[in-house]
């Protein structure tokens, strides 16, 4: 197999992303869009506009796809790929079904699919697999692709992924580094990642698993990145797994703690350094953008703490090399090879999930790429 041909028998890659506004007036249809089903008001929706209005009304998420997707085609230039790649949304444009509709039209018969997402959840894994159904359903009713014409596959979630872990520990290795003189009881290290309800966390994986699969994950990634990190700067730092962006009623638990609440605490310990490592986010999107580098910057400033936000995995190389492997390693299992699939820390999803995998908690939904 030449390198040129290394992602047969796939014809396209589609980069699957959350998407985001990119003008004022995307705002509400984008957040109507994210919460549909959930009956939440308008009133409530403008609360979260505001965060938007707040950067010029521009999410930074669809140019750092962008971004991404220059970074990959580089990647694939440099491999001899020649495989074409596209982007479609779950939210916005370019929404999903017209970006596969077109492939289709261009030529396209087997996709594979990259999600911009890394851990196990029904968020950030199953719900893209069922908005990739629902996609390919509308483009069959409509009659521009036949039913069973389109193929799409994807990845396996790339948390474990040793390039997305050592390309995290790197960034946070270099962060402390500028702490090099501070005591390390005032220096705490804190992963940060999206919060979810408790119930999807306790049915997050296999359906014959043991559930908490999306904190378990970030909990070893956490754990990994500072036991490198301290071997490398020969130090005994602490750190601990927090998160953001909560949303839904006060009645509904979530993971906790809010990274606020946890600045609060560290500071009232004597802590006076904090390395905020955005280790549950792939770009700087909204949620850091707003949560990490607005508000907690905001409290660590109130608090007297110094604080270092730690940049996401973005475009780096590593990380980049790392996401093109994956796509040679699904490619290599459709051929029917036995490729090998490298973890750390942790052990490495399958790419097609199994049954019961994340499941819907509100609704029972067609999904693409698993056993169910």
């Amino acid at each position: 197999m030449t390198e040129a041909n290394a992602l047969e028998p796939y014809d396209a890659v589609l980069l699957a992303s959350f998407g985001g506004p990119e003008k004022a007036d995307e705002i509400m249809p984008f957040l109507r869009r994210v919460t549909a089903g959930r009956g939440i008001p308008d009133e409530r929706l403008a609360d979260v506009a505001h965060h938007y209005e707040i950067m010029g009304g521009r999410s930074p998420i669809n140019d750092q796809n962008r971004a991404l997707i220059a970074a990959l085609r580089a990647e694939f230039e440099r491999r001899g790929i020649t495989t074409p790649i596209v982007w479609g949304n779950r939210n916005s444009e370019p929404f999903l079904a017209d970006t596969l509709r077109e492939a289709y039209a261009g030529g396209a018969r087997r996709v594979v699919t990259l999600t911009t997402s890394a851990y196990s959840s029904y968020s950030s894994c199953r719900q893209y697999r069922e908005d990739l159904a629902a996609a390919s359903h509308e483009l069959s009713e409509d009659g521009s692709v036949p039913e069973g014409a389109l193929s799409i596959d994807k990845v396996r979630q790339f948390a474990t992924h040793p390039s997305f872990a050592r390309t995290n520990t790197r960034l946070v290795t270099d962060a402390l580094r500028e702490f090099a003189g501070v005591p390390d009881e005032q220096v705490q290290v804190v992963f940060v990642t999206h919060s979810i309800p408790l119930a999807m966390d306790d049915t997050s994986g296999p359906g014959d698993g043991d559930g908490n699969l999306y904190w378990q994950q970030h909990d070893e990634l956490g754990a990994a990145i500072l036991s490198e990190a301290n071997a490398t700067l020969s130090r005994e730092l602490e750190g601990a797994l927090v998160y953001c962006s909560r949303s839904g009623p006060p009645s509904q638990p979530w993971l906790e703690p809010d990274i606020n609440d946890h600045l609060e605490n560290l500071a009232e310990r004597g802590v006076t350094h904090v390395v905020v490592a955005p280790i549950g986010f792939v770009s700087d999107h909204m949620e850091v953008a707003f949560d990490l580098d607005t508000e907690a910057a905001e409290t660590a400033e109130r608090l007297g703490l110094t604080m270092r936000r730690v940049p996401t995995v973005g475009v780096d190389p590593e990380f980049v090399h790392g996401l093109v492997d994956l796509l040679e390693e699904r490619a290599a299992e459709t051929r029917g090879e036995s490729p090998e699939h490298p973890a750390w820390p942790g052990e490495a999803r399958p790419s097609v999930c199994e049954p019961g995998c994340c499941p819907n908690l509100r609704a029972a939904k067609p999904a693409l790429c698993g056993r169910d």
